[in-house]
């Protein structure tokens, strides 16, 4: 039997501008593990994120991002992609004219044959209908929302509950959910906590960016992660969820009174 993929941050840099952001973050995921990452606003949860994936907007200015030895600091986002990354965005973009289910053909074809070319053959049409049909099925979303213009129009539930749709055809080997339960009512947390759940498993690492708990409600960390002012400084079981989600991050700051100073500083600075 393989070794699980690994994802490692070594020693992470990474400013916007002349602005450092993360100054030193360390974590390794491996496929079948979840892991929770948690902190205030502005600490740089999104910018890690956003980093793993590729965006041009962040510099990496030291350290590294590897899988399984593979180094992903010079690669585009397509090449991450087929790397096994996947990002579900805290707000997905929304493509007025691109349905669904051609949007899903290109990047399941792009996705799967690293050496396709424009213009070349997309995935079987026969093949991508039925993959598509069994899989909104075992999601028990209606055949319907494979017809509509992406996003377009669509509720925030719907919105998310069509990046986990995206998780479940792509199949990566490493999603990162960037507070993805943000701004949803409970029903639609529940919908996309169980769709999360029933893709989850040893052939997937998860990277769970909240600040609540209800996600983590069907999907328990093995790890749970805080982040402040730029660096990891505590990490622990589903307990510390529970302990930041009861008592916020007064008790962290106590701990890592470096990292609460420099906060203060940022934000004395940041704020008009």
């Amino acid at each position: 039997m393989s070794q699980p993929a690994v994802l490692k941050i070594e020693n992470l840099h990474v400013s916007v501008g002349d602005t450092p952001i993360l100054k030193g973050v360390n974590l390794e995921i491996r496929q079948g593990e979840i892991h929770a990452l948690m902190g205030p606003n502005g600490s740089g949860k999104s910018t890690l994120a956003y980093t793993l994936i590729g965006h041009p907007k962040y510099e990496v200015t030291e350290g590294s991002i590897t899988v399984d030895g593979v180094e992903l600091n010079e690669l585009d986002p397509c090449e991450r992609a087929r790397m096994g990354m996947f990002l579900a965005f805290q707000y997905p973009v929304t493509i007025p004219g691109v349905k669904v289910a051609d949007f899903l053909r290109h990047a399941i074809s792009n996705i799967r044959n690293p050496e396709r070319k424009e213009g070349e053959e997309l995935m079987p049409m026969r093949d991508f209908r039925k993959e598509l049909r069994d899989t909104m099925n075992e999601l028990n979303i209606d055949a319907e929302f494979a017809r509509r213009y992406l996003n377009d129009g669509f509720s925030g539930g719907e919105k998310k509950r069509m990046e986990i749709l995206q998780l479940a055809m792509l199949k990566p080997r490493f999603a990162i959910l960037d507070e993805t339960d943000s701004g949803l009512d409970s029903d639609a947390v529940r919908v996309v906590s169980e769709g999360l759940q029933k893709l989850s498993g040893p052939h997937m690492g998860v990277l769970i960016i909240t600040h609540h708990e209800r996600l983590l409600e069907y999907n328990i960390p093995h790890y749970t992660h805080v982040m402040l002012a730029g660096r990891i400084v505590e990490t622990g079981d589903a307990a510390l969820a529970h302990e930041l989600h009861a008592n916020g991050y007064a008790g962290v700051r106590e701990r890592h009174p470096q990292e609460a100073a420099e906060e203060q500083e940022t934000q004395e600075v940041t704020t008009p």
